[in-house]
């Protein structure tokens, strides 16, 4: 599913209408660097979500729901990124691209909530997240961006500016994976 909707952002691009690196800045630039943050977007959540799988020893149909609900969010991706590249980054759109990163993380959220209860707190999840700070700061600078492309400098593009800053420090502190997770990945699957 997550392969799909690269796929389907990458499908959104438009091709130069001539053969200079001047026609294609001008006309898929900003293409280019939207596709790239909600590509890294996609990546983080595929990632972690391919090591939360290998901690879950049952999947029951809460996880089922909570992990469609994931995906709902996630499948939302290449309308919110292409809305705010063809808008050149307008205000709504950006404020929308927010919403769908925040709503992203909720349901991620979620979705580690349901495997955590159903697994127990000493769940190996459980014990790789720990107090998952990440977890926590990443809908801060979701909000901080939305609220920034909001109310800072309404007519102009500051708060937008901003709102992207948000958006991209969020995507950096997840690039670097967690290494408890891929510990406790690790452990899970050596037996001991």
């Amino acid at each position: 599913m997550l392969a799909i909707i690269i796929t389907i952002m990458v499908l959104e691009l438009r091709t130069p209408e001539g053969h200079r690196l001047s026609d294609l800045l001008h006309t898929t630039g900003v293409g280019l660097l939207t596709y790239l943050l909600s590509f890294v977007y996609v990546g983080i959540y595929w990632n972690n979500h391919h090591h939360m799988f290998h901690l879950v020893g049952r999947v029951s149909g809460r996880v089922l729901w909570a992990n469609l609900g994931l995906l709902f969010c996630l499948s939302l991706f290449p309308f919110t990124t292409g809305w705010m590249d063809e808008s050149r980054f307008a205000q709504t759109p950006v404020v929308i691209y927010g919403l769908n990163l925040l709503s992203a993380a909720i349901a991620y959220f979620v979705l580690q909530t349901v495997i955590i209860r159903q697994e127990g707190p000493n769940s190996p999840l459980q014990q790789a997240i720990g107090r998952d700070v990440k977890g926590k700061i990443s809908p801060a600078f979701y909000t901080a961006g939305i609220l920034s492309a909001l109310v800072v400098d309404r007519g102009g593009q500051v708060g937008v500016w901003i709102a992207l800053a948000c958006f991209v420090a969020a995507a950096i502190l997840w690039i670097v994976p967690d290494r408890r997770i891929d510990r406790a990945v690790r452990q899970h699957e050596t037996p001991a």
